[in-house]
């Protein structure tokens, strides 16, 4: 524990733009403490002292803001920042060297048993606000946008951004930021679809006027 402990202050230190102390990084960071409270619940999970490990879970998600089913598979070195509403599912399986930032979801679409949760990769970097959801792979050092939904696999290496998730308008799979996978300046996705409803709206009006002439003319 000591040894993980070290670990993840170490990579606090170097991921966070803040430089923290080492002190500051092993006290004051929420992230560290919700793994390290996973570690026990999973771990009596594994046990099969499954409401022991729910209590553990609850307690962690009290102390830190941050909720980890204990059932999660969470690798080695995940530096979740600020953290606050950060929700891993039961069945998520994330690698190593994984960035989460806050407002975080690796959530399920189906009620039904089995896996349902996302797999993330090593060295993927999840924007704040983004929503991973169903059991889909996000392979190896792709990035996820600050607020995407994410309901397809994303393949290794790639960014996407948007609502559903793509790759950026004429950057496929390139990595235009270094923080959260967010686009280029012009890039609008749910600008984009406005645009679209209203030519088509556009369309729709001239085809209902060109009736309309059409119906008094035979009149």
């Amino acid at each position: 524990m000591a040894l993980e402990i070290v670990e993840l202050a170490r990579t606090i230190r170097e991921r966070d733009p803040a430089k923290p102390g080492w002190l500051e990084a092993m006290l004051c960071y929420a992230g560290l403490h919700a793994v390290l409270w996973h570690r026990l619940s999973h771990a009596l999970w594994r046990a099969g002292l499954r409401g022991v490990a729910r209590l553990s879970s609850h307690i962690a998600r009290f102390l830190t803001g941050i909720e980890i089913h204990p059932g999660a598979t969470i690798g080695r070195r995940l530096f979740i920042d600020h953290g606050m509403g950060v929700v891993i599912g039961e069945t998520a399986e994330i690698g190593n060297d994984v960035l989460i930032y806050h407002s975080v979801t690796l959530g399920g679409l189906s009620g039904q048993p089995g896996k349902r949760h996302p797999t993330i990769e090593d060295k993927v970097t999840i924007g704040a606000g983004a929503q991973v959801l169903g059991p889909i792979l996000v392979g190896r050092g792709a990035r996820v946008g600050a607020n995407a939904v994410v309901v397809s696999a994303v393949a290794p290496g790639c960014t996407v951004v948007g609502i559903p998730a793509r790759p950026p308008r004429g950057q496929p799979c390139q990595d235009p930021s270094i923080g959260y996978g967010l686009g280029t300046a012009d890039e609008d996705p749910v600008g984009e679809q406005l645009a679209a409803m209203r030519a088509e709206i556009a369309l729709l009006r001239a085809e209902l006027g060109a009736l309309r002439n059409a119906q008094r003319e035979g009149v």
